[in-house]
């Protein structure tokens, strides 16, 4: 006889969420790991100690690792997903009964409590100390690399910055990443800036002006850059940073990435792995003044002379600082550009106008050599590429290539949900939280 399923409802149950999940689940073995005494203190600053209790900052943390840790990119559905699911629950200290912020309410509490200080950095680096508590962060060999990822920002709704900046004149009020932006501006206003000098973007988003227009994957699109400083012998992502999309910024992301670790986890590697675009002089010559080996290839265009006679034609001398050309016509300095950190050097006119090889040198009227000021640290750095060290760091470089494939492939990170730099580091800092956090969990035994 066939069987028929029948509900019926009993008045009472016997039930335990404990005992519903399982004891290998993941959500189990992170929250053996996770410890929120530390930052607890930290946020009491930010809470009135009078008025009604508001939603408890842990069990807002909890949540949002949940959303990272399962790509749960939605905070509608975020919530959905843990009044439903009983490990969710478990994991966020609900119980059966516990009740949970609307999604309206989570959202205020989100970017009201969290926008204003440091919490998701230190929650990030209380489990970059988990990791180096448990020995899993051998400190020797690190890999720097960025990703983009796209903003939330309309690729369609751009202009140039003054054209921008004159619709928002003519609104009554700006959105949050607009206003941080503006005020970013009025601040800048008076200041030095050191360097080069930088062309102003062509494009800026009339919605989220601080996503950079990029074309790295593609059509354009304003985008922002995951950069991550990954120690390579567990592939443990010791610091991350936010930045527009923009190749220069890599570098400034690096060295604060360096400095902040330092400083933080005194996490200091013998050697660095990164790709070309790192490659720079003045970046080479700083890791080698801090005592870290580069293993990066140096970003070099001198031999791009168009089938004329490239650098190694001409002879260095270091004591006179000048060059000597095939035809042993002295070249010396001729001028110096601080700001590129370039020497050039050149005979001049009447004494490349008269030489017999000058076709085959130069089609202006004297031939120009530059040199680079930190030409000792890339010569440095040049002469690494044929050790076993430097090959065994482009090895395990790809480690940071495989966090970033799980960070769009496995988590669905492939455009962000917040806009401004801030919300792009939030965003950042929690997906690293996750990616170190599953990673802790497989490797260390409950």
């Amino acid at each position: 006889m066939m069987g028929r399923l029948e509900t019926q409802e009993k008045l009472f149950y016997r039930f335990r969420i404990e005992d519903h999940v399982p004891q290998g689940h993941l959500l189990r073995r992170i929250d053996w790991l996770l410890d929120f005494d530390a930052i607890r203190q930290e946020l009491a600053a930010l809470y009135s100690h009078t008025g009604r209790p508001s939603v408890d900052p842990e069990l807002m943390l909890r949540m949002l690792l949940i959303g990272y840790l399962y790509g749960i990119r939605s905070e509608r559905r975020l919530v959905e997903e843990v009044h439903l699911n009983l490990a969710y629950r478990w994991f966020c200290k609900l119980g059966l009964e516990g009740q949970l912020p609307d999604r309206s309410t989570f959202s205020k509490n989100r970017h009201g409590r969290f926008a204003n200080g440091d919490v998701l950095r230190r929650l990030f680096e209380s489990v970059v100390e988990k990791c180096i508590g448990f020995g899993i962060v051998g400190g020797t060999d690190a890999a720097i690399d960025g990703s983009t990822i796209e903003a939330d920002a309309n690729r369609d709704r751009k202009d140039a910055p003054d054209a921008i900046q004159r619709i928002w004149s003519r609104q009554e009020q700006v959105q949050r990443p607009v206003a941080e932006y503006l005020e970013k501006l009025a601040d800048a206003e008076g200041t030095v800036q050191s360097g080069p000098k930088k062309k102003p973007p062509k494009y800026i988003s009339e919605i989220d002006p601080e996503a950079a227009w990029s074309l790295k994957d593609g059509p354009g699109r304003f985008s922002y850059e995951t950069n991550y400083l990954v120690d390579t012998d567990h592939g443990i992502i010791v610091d991350v940073e936010a930045t527009p999309a923009r190749l220069s910024q890599e570098i400034v992301a690096a060295k604060a990435m360096l400095d902040r670790s330092r400083d933080r986890h005194d996490f200091r590697p013998d050697r660095v792995a990164a790709d070309g675009s790192y490659g720079t002089g003045p970046f080479l010559a700083w890791l080698l003044k801090r005592e870290v080996t580069p293993h990066v290839p140096v970003l070099d265009r001198q031999h791009q002379t168009k089938g004329k006679y490239d650098i190694s034609h001409f002879q260095y001398d270091p004591e006179r600082d000048s060059y000597t050309c095939l035809e042993g016509h002295e070249m010396p300095l001729r001028r110096i550009k601080q700001a590129d950190r370039i020497k050039s050097y050149f005979a001049g006119k009447d004494t490349c106008g008269a030489c017999p090889i000058k076709k085959a040198c130069t089609d202006a009227p004297f031939r120009t050599v530059t040199r680079h000021m930190d030409e000792e640290a890339r010569q440095a750095v040049r002469d690494l590429r044929d050790t076993a060290a430097y090959d065994e760091s482009r090895r395990r470089r790809k480690k940071v290539e495989m966090l970033f494939a799980h960070l769009k492939r496995h988590l669905g990170f492939k455009r962000l949900r917040l806009r401004g730099l801030k919300g792009a580091n939030e965003e950042f800092l929690l997906a690293a939280t996750a990616q170190n956090l599953k990673r802790l969990a497989k490797m260390v035994p409950c």
